[in-house]
């Protein structure tokens, strides 16, 4: 590296680009902010930078915040989007969402088609708030109709901040990957304390408890998880079972607060 005129090793040359300092000649740029912001001419591979995204998705937080700050107590209900409404499910869904809006809670579901379609559709139509947090996906989807607060995201840990954060429990219908995965992440912050305890519930006993015994007959059985983390989960085919044990939570967290 050859030093420039007024640069020594412990003095390098130097720039402020906002709390960034760009030293020595190689790092320094001819141009400020202010005046890319001001030159429109050029190409537009700047909204694809990483410092871009980060605003996106401060702003998607932003969003969320302010969308939900005021949701009144709420049930986060996932499941499969592939769910036919004529698939015994949809009605399940329907009812388990019309079930929790007679209990006073809103449901949050993630806004598209099948079981979270139910959920909404069941909790509307029963006069409750229904909640769709949707996601940009390859393939056109977008929110279902019976969605009465709905928010779109582009990122999905975003979205998932959501899901956790203005609910007092988890319900989950039969689903896929999808549904696995946020099983899997609200028994992960619940277990490690990165949330207030509260439930998750499977519904579904005949879907669910292959994943149950295997968590138990493999997953405990080597020491891979505790007694305590297993009673994390309720399995239940009942919908008054499920709004029970929300319930029950929900007095216990509020006694606690």
């Amino acid at each position: 590296m050859t030093l420039q005129l007024g640069e020594d090793e412990e003095h390098p040359r130097e720039k402020q680009r906002g709390p960034v300092v760009l030293r020595r000649s190689r790092r320094v740029e001819d141009t400020t902010t202010d005046q890319r912001l001001l030159d429109s001419r050029g190409p537009a591979d700047w909204v694809h930078t990483d410092p871009w995204r980060v605003l996106r998705i401060q702003a998607e937080f932003v969003e969320g915040f302010g969308a939900l700050a005021e949701v009144p107590k709420a049930v986060t209900v996932f499941g499969s989007a592939r769910t036919g409404r004529d698939h015994p499910e949809y009605q399940l869904g329907r009812d388990i969402g019309a079930a929790l809006a007679g209990a006073g809670f809103a449901a949050i579901t993630g806004g598209g088609p099948g079981a979270m379609e139910a959920v909404n559709r069941g909790c509307s139509e029963a006069g409750g708030l229904s909640i769709g947090l949707g996601i940009e996906l390859p393939f056109e989807q977008g929110l279902n109709p019976w969605v009465d607060l709905g928010v779109n995201f582009r990122y999905f840990f975003t979205r998932k901040t959501m899901f956790i954060k203005y609910a007092q429990a988890f319900i989950c219908l039969p689903g896929g990957f999808g549904t696995l995965d946020e099983l899997f992440e609200a028994l992960t912050l619940v277990q490690t304390k990165k949330v207030t305890k509260f439930p998750v519930v499977l519904f579904g006993k005949s879907y669910w408890d292959g994943l149950y015994q295997w968590l138990r007959s493999a997953v405990f059985a080597e020491g891979k998880i505790g007694e305590k983390d297993l009673a994390l989960l309720h399995l239940t085919d009942d919908v008054d079972d499920a709004i029970e044990v929300v319930e029950d939570a929900y007095r216990a967290w509020g006694d606690a607060h």
